[in-house]
């Protein structure tokens, strides 16, 4: 079991500020910009926006980011691809050789701190990059992940697994920037799933949220993987415990500025106490299996969190669909209000997988296939069209 490996940003030497670039004159005035700021490790690759992409999927992301469309088809697309690779706090200058006020409001409503068209003013450059390196520009272009709330209607549902396990395919196979939040400081099992040890964190973070910057993540989190962290405690049991909404909503008030996507395990127990956790913007996945008491707390969950609306989407994932005590699909769908949107059906290999940690679940097709639209709704992909009878049969 692995704890936290320190400044995983110093230790791998991640430069200050990355240039990608693609013509001779630009790179000079953003050099002369940036040993004017003082910046002496910035690194300068000489490509586009595609380049610095293809890039920061592999690697941390500098905290200033200058990237080159020029000549790119749909620099917008390109942008939103760059997007889903990058931590939320890195700052992005675009350049390209377009003077166009649409192409500007839309590179700017992705984020984009600002966009310069060639050939580059110097003092323009220098100003922009002094308010990304000083955090000047910070509330001018923040730009926050997506949070995921999973909750299990009933405990032993299987909400922690599929929290676990989405979470961690976004990470490893998709590459984006992820925290889990366990927040079951007591009994929680996400880090015994991922195989590694909880500290006492999360519990220091809920006790002081003020302490929560880029320094507490770096050395309090543990890095399960090179692009997934997890926040958890395992604390005595009976002992009293610093949680309140004010300092849930603080602490993910921070981390979603730092990771593409945030997952918070929330325990049934807790959930009541945490509405406007509840009603931030977010997806929230709500986990039953099949019985008629999981049926009848979906729908209070339901009615509980409200309708959708265009920045907050409930989701009902039906897990162990099939298992022991579950209702008739008509009978549950009664009692539930609704069909779910998800169904993950009884497999007793997956259950005993469970316990032995997520390569093995991972390797589930059961598993796999349920998760897939949840997996392609976080990460933006279009849903597969459904073939027609004819074109199932005759290929």
């Amino acid at each position: 079991m692995r704890e936290g490996q320190g400044d995983r940003t110093m230790a791998q030497g991640m430069h200050t500020a990355q240039v990608y670039v693609v013509d001779r004159d630009s790179e000079g005035v953003i050099r002369q910009a940036l040993n004017d700021l003082g910046v002496q490790d910035a690194e300068f690759v000489q490509g586009t926006v595609e380049m610095a992409t293809h890039t920061l999927a592999k690697q941390p992301s500098p905290r200033l980011l200058i990237v080159d469309v020029s000549g790119v088809d749909d620099p917008v697309m390109r942008l939103g691809a760059l997007a889903e690779v990058c931590e939320p706090n890195t700052g992005v200058l675009v350049i390209g050789d377009r003077n166009d006020i649409i192409l500007y409001r839309d590179l700017k409503a992705k984020g984009v701190v600002e966009y310069f068209f060639k050939p580059l003013i110097s003092d323009l450059v220098a100003r922009a990059c002094s308010g990304i390196l000083t955090g000047a520009a910070a509330d001018q272009a923040a730009r926050t992940g997506k949070l995921v709330l999973v909750l299990g209607v009933r405990g032993g549902v299987g909400a922690t697994m599929i929290a676990v396990n989405t979470a961690w395919y976004l990470a490893v196979t998709r590459q984006r920037w992820v925290m889990l939040l366990d927040l079951d400081l007591q009994s929680g099992d996400a880090a015994l799933q991922l195989n590694v040890n909880p500290s006492h964190a999360l519990s220091e973070a809920f006790e002081h949220p003020e302490r929560v910057d880029k320094l507490f993540l770096e050395r309090a989190v543990v890095h399960v993987e090179s692009r997934f962290d997890l926040l958890a405690s395992l604390e005595p049991l009976g002992e009293a415990l610093p949680l309140s909404e004010g300092a849930v909503l603080a602490v993910l008030e921070n981390v979603l500025r730092r990771y593409r996507f945030v997952f918070v395990d929330v325990p049934v127990t807790l959930a009541p106490a945490l509405t406007s956790v509840l009603h931030l913007p977010s997806v929230c996945v709500l986990v039953s299996d099949g019985g008629l008491v999981a049926a009848r707390d979906v729908a209070r969950w339901r009615e509980r969190i409200g309708p959708n609306s265009p920045e907050r989407t409930t989701l009902h994932i039906l897990n162990k669909a099939g298992g022991p005590g579950s209702l008739p699909e008509a009978e549950f769908n009664r009692a539930a209000g609704k069909p779910p949107d998800m169904i993950i059906p009884y497999d007793a290999d997956l259950a005993a997988a469970v316990n032995l940690g997520i390569k093995v679940t991972q390797e589930s097709p059961v598993l796999k296939r349920g998760l897939a639209p949840l997996l392609r709704q976080l990460a933006g992909e279009p849903m597969p069209k459904e073939r027609s009878l004819l074109a199932r049969i005759f290929g």
